[in-house]
């Protein structure tokens, strides 16, 4: 009977595994208990008497079929309380109510006399306040959570499937067809092994505010979780997660498949001497018949399974060479002129290395960005269309979206998105205008080109470098948020490149690694090291060029190690941000800019470990190195051979090394 024992451990290992969830599930995760105002837990306390009744009121309307997400004010301003819960989308009834019932419990034992609290569980979240928290997404702060075990195969293509999974889960929750606002799902990524993915916002979200938060969520998971098994990113008002094994119900999304009916019914039964049943005889029966509808039943779900997933992946690449093909990609040339007045003076907003950007206006309405470029290109047609088609597909919250091109005579145009609020160093290095970046501010944007650069360098289709990241091409949204363009120019205007050396060199000098610069040998490490020059430039507000022009004081590079050297890093801030910094996040930040300057290429971080350093305090930092010095020679030099730049050339400048010894310290 070897089918039989197989039987009888798999249903006991589906019952073990069931005993450990509930009891896993019943433990929250974390709590966020911010001190900012406590309550009285005094008898006549009415906050108190309110945050009872209502954590009593959410605990009950748990015990509702479908209810899932349930929210409700108790009493009335000034101590009014806004509570509210969301229970996993997969979970039974009974598993959302014994969970917001330990919830409404634990969370007084956790966060005792706080006025706002949240709680989070394997199935549920509980969340109370004595502010509106209806309707408003939150992602101001966050847990994470990761398995401990690495991808050993493929592991930079598991993490772009599972990108691309979960940016399809947040488009399809925060939609909301099912009014959960929850999605989950399974993906191949080998023969043997599938990726399994869940995301969910609170209903009452819209479905931009879900699908911002879902994307804030994703774009964290490089830093808490890159190349790991399984993470999760959890924030008040959502949250994503993915394994590679099934932590929810499967069927949760799927139709459960029919059973398929028992072909023939089993013979009668066989009478004994005393007119009752041999218990061998039922076994022998019973079993093969329970074993064979098993069998059976997993058989047809498979193929069903299958089947859909067939069909699931036709469409979506359906839908995606409907939006990438070079037809649907091209516009007139005619629609571009008059979208920019023909490009006038006026429409006229940048000049960079590769040429002009325009701002136009389309018939519909629609704000674009259209760069001209210079007629130095030496593709054909062809390659031009096949490398924007290509770089077109590249698309991430942090960067600058390439809507199509133009292609008329000798006349190359990229078409872009339109970003409202010009480019960092529009403000960084504007006196004035720099008061509107604060601390909180930059350090959003730093981790927001963090995010960009590894999307380019590890999680997209391609591996983009840079090649030319500076202020000036980092665009702020209406919200301030940081997107990279001029990705993938080095593709698209057809610079020559052969194994990781360019006979023709773009970039920006001071931005520029030094192997790039003076051997053009570029690598992921080059742009790593464009990144560190901008995150020293944000946190002192100065070009790395301004140091040039005072006698005696070297680049920005130089400043920066001294300071530190001499463990006085503060003192490198830029004076605008008075006291509305944090100390440790400024300090970190110079050191990791620190680190990404090194000269030597294989002592920079990559940038996956670059966003891990900038989201968790957990992660130990190398000590930085001493790092190249830049220096400005008093007589005649040249820049070398090929360089370009989108600034004036009209100083030369010279590779100096600095041989004094270095004494390397932490920051006090």
């Amino acid at each position: 009977m070897p089918s039989f024992n197989i039987s009888i451990a798999l249903l006991y290992f589906l019952c073990l595994l069931s005993l450990l969830t509930t009891k896993s599930s019943s433990q929250p995760l974390s709590d966020y208990c911010p001190n900012t105002t406590t309550y009285s837990t005094t008898l006549n306390s009415t906050y108190h008497a309110n945050l009872n009744l209502l954590l009593s009121n959410l605990s009950s309307n748990a015990t509702k079929p479908d209810t899932g997400f349930y929210s409700i004010i108790a009493g009335r301003s000034p101590n009014a309380v806004y509570g509210l819960f969301l229970c996993r989308g997969d979970v039974t009834t009974d598993q959302c109510h014994d969970c917001v019932r330990n919830a409404s419990q634990e969370i007084l034992q956790r966060c005792p006399n706080r006025t706002e609290a949240v709680i989070w569980y394997d199935f549920c979240l509980l969340r109370y306040s004595n502010r509106n928290i209806f309707s408003i997404a939150d992602s101001s702060v966050w847990i994470t959570m990761w398995n401990q075990q690495n991808v050993t195969n493929e592991p930079v293509r598991f993490m772009e499937v599972m990108g691309n999974a979960m940016n399809e889960l947040a488009t399809r929750a925060a939609s909301g067809g099912s009014g959960k606002k929850f999605a989950v799902q399974e993906t191949n990524f080998t023969v043997f092994q599938k990726i399994y993915s869940l995301v969910q916002c609170t209903p009452d979200l819209s479905t931009n505010d879900c699908n911002t938060c879902l994307q804030d969520g994703i774009s964290k998971i490089p830093g808490c979780c890159d190349r790991k098994q399984g993470g999760r990113v959890i924030f008040p008002s959502c949250n994503v997660r993915y394994e590679t094994y099934p932590f929810f119900n499967v069927t949760a999304s799927t139709p459960p498949v029919p059973t398929p009916p028992i072909l023939s019914p089993p013979p009668p039964p066989i009478s004994t001497g005393n007119g009752g049943i041999s218990t061998g005889v039922i076994i022998a029966i019973v079993v093969p018949v329970v074993v064979a509808v098993l069998l059976l039943s997993v058989g047809f779900w498979c193929i069903a399974k299958k089947a859909r997933k067939k069909s699931n992946t036709v469409r979506k690449e359906s839908a995606e060479d409907d939006i990438t093909t070079v037809q649907s990609l091209s516009f007139d040339f005619a629609t571009i002129e008059e979208a920019t007045n023909n490009f006038s003076d006026d429409n006229k907003i940048g000049q960079g290395g590769f040429g002009a950007v325009y701002k136009g206006t389309l018939a519909d309405g629609q704000e674009i960005a259209v760069k001209r470029l210079s007629k130095r290109s030496r593709q054909g047609a062809q390659e031009f269309k096949n490398e924007v088609v290509l770089v077109a597909k590249l698309q991430h919250r942090n960067l600058v979206r390439l809507l199509g091109f133009c292609l008329e005579g000798e006349e190359k145009l990229l078409v872009y998105e339109f970003v409202p609020n010009k480019s960092l160093d529009y403000f960084l290095f504007d006196p004035v205008k720099q008061l509107q970046l604060d601390w909180m501010k930059r350090y959003k944007i730093i981790g927001g080109i963090a995010r960009g650069i590894l999307y380019l360098h590890e999680d997209s289709r391609l591996r983009i470098i840079h090649r030319d990241l500076k202020a000036s091409n980092v665009l702020l949204d209406e919200n301030m948020n940081a997107k990279i363009s001029d990705f993938g120019m080095a593709r698209i205007f057809g610079v020559d490149q052969t194994q990781g050396n360019t006979s023709r060199i773009v970039g920006t000098y001071g931005y520029m690694s030094p192997e790039y610069a003076m051997h053009g040998q570029f690598s992921v490490k080059s742009d790593v090291f464009s990144f560190g020059v901008l995150i020293l430039e944000m946190i002192t507000g100065r070009k790395n060029s301004s140091f040039y022009q005072s006698d005696g004081v070297g680049d920005l590079l130089g400043h920066a190690w001294k300071h530190w050297r001499d463990g006085t890093p503060l003192e490198l801030m830029d004076p605008t941000l008075t006291d509305s910094y944090s100390r440790n996040e400024v300090i970190r930040c110079i050191h990791i800019g620190l680190l990404c300057v090194q000269e030597d290429v294989d002592a920079r971080p990559s940038m996956a470990t670059v966003v891990l350093m900038l989201n968790s305090y957990s992660v130990t930092l190398q000590l930085p190195r001493h790092p190249p010095v830049f220096g400005r020679s008093r007589t005649k030099a040249t820049i070398p051979k090929g360089l370009e730049s989108d600034q004036s050339t009209s100083k030369s400048v010279q590779w100096s090394v600095n041989e004094a010894s270095i004494t390397e310290l932490h920051p006090r």
